[in-house]
């Protein structure tokens, strides 16, 4: 049986909303993220952080979480992290209305391609990362904030070897968080933060 793992990298957020602490937006965006990967279902679920950010780990996940802690905030050094999976995905921990079936499609091309990408909507960057285990040594460093699919596509030996994916949304800025819909269940943190700074008092 194949062994796979989704982890939710717990990067750097340089951007919170208008009378939001920018700490407790980064906490509930990663809150969301990992409440969504818990309901995953034939997938095993982790978080990935920085020494210096293991306090927002802690916050955040459920006491049988794996957390990786990775000597900087990119899919290649949680992907070097991992031992004992077939395949892995790694996506970034501001999505926090991301549906599980974009996740599914992120892990459903490791069948026959080696790496999958899903692009940020909007870009620049991506929303996550999927290889087989190990990983190609084509794969350049991958960087969620600033890589374009085509520069993963690039660097292929052909240009079949990478599968993107659908896009989803990430909040790194005022036009994605208008694009949230309060009918989609889940984001439940991110969705009390907003409230109550709309709110105050």
């Amino acid at each position: 049986m194949v062994r796979r793992v989704v982890v939710a990298l717990l990067g750097p957020v340089t951007w919170a909303p208008p009378g939001v602490d920018p700490v407790r937006w980064r906490t509930a965006l990663a809150e969301d993220t990992v409440d969504l990967l818990a309901m995953l279902t034939e997938v095993d679920t982790a978080v990935a952080v920085t020494p210096a950010d293991r306090a927002v780990a802690d916050a955040v996940t459920w006491p049988d979480t794996a957390v990786y802690e990775v000597p900087e905030p990119t899919p290649s050094a949680v992907f070097a992290a991992l031992s004992g999976y077939d395949q892995a995905a790694v996506i970034a921990a501001d999505a926090p209305d991301l549906p599980g079936l974009t996740i599914g499609k992120l892990l459903r091309p490791l069948t026959s391609r080696p790496v999958a990408v899903a692009p940020a909507e909007g870009g620049p960057g991506l929303l996550g990362v999927a290889a087989r285990l190990p990983v190609p040594p084509w794969l350049p460093p991958v960087d969620l904030e600033e890589t374009l699919p085509a520069a993963v596509r690039a660097a292929a030996p052909r240009p079949g070897d990478l599968a993107v994916t659908p896009a989803w949304r990430r909040l790194r800025g005022p036009a994605d968080l208008a694009a949230l819909d309060p009918a989609v269940e889940g984001w439940e943190a991110t969705r009390a933060l907003l409230s109550g700074a709309a709110h105050p008092g």
